[in-house]
């Protein structure tokens, strides 16, 4: 009766971490494409494009991450277990992606910031 559990267990986890990760993922690279474009000074296609390869990057570490974490194990053969340890095993995954949405906000701050500096060295020397 354990194996079936188990199964139930995937079978929630998996949909739940993907669709967890699609979320995040279309939230941050949709509002990300306008750093992207300040970053790159308008120039849209390599804005675009450079926003895509982040998100594809996002996609394959964070899906990574859920498959490497999907072992479920349960001690007593108890519907309640089931749902403590699956409530953990995607809180910890929600944690790990708040945590890799900041790192990927701090990238297009780090981004923007060096643009604005490139910026601002342009017009020293311009001027000059």
């Amino acid at each position: 009766m354990e194996t079936t559990k188990i199964l139930i267990g995937y079978g929630i986890y998996l949909p739940v971490a993907l669709l967890l990760t699609y979320y995040v993922s279309k939230t941050l690279f949709k509002n990300g494409k306008i750093f992207m474009l300040d970053i790159f000074k308008g120039r849209e296609e390599i804005a675009e494009a450079t926003n895509k390869l982040f998100e594809t990057g996002f996609y394959l570490l964070n899906i990574g991450f859920a498959l490497m974490i999907l072992e479920l194990q349960l001690s007593q053969d108890s519907y309640q277990e089931l749902i403590e340890r699956l409530s953990y095993k995607i809180g910890g995954f929600s944690i790990y992606l708040g945590i890799m949405l900041f790192l990927n906000l701090y990238f297009f701050f780090r981004g923007k910031r060096k643009a604005k500096e490139a910026q601002q060295e342009e017009r020293l020397v311009f001027k000059a």
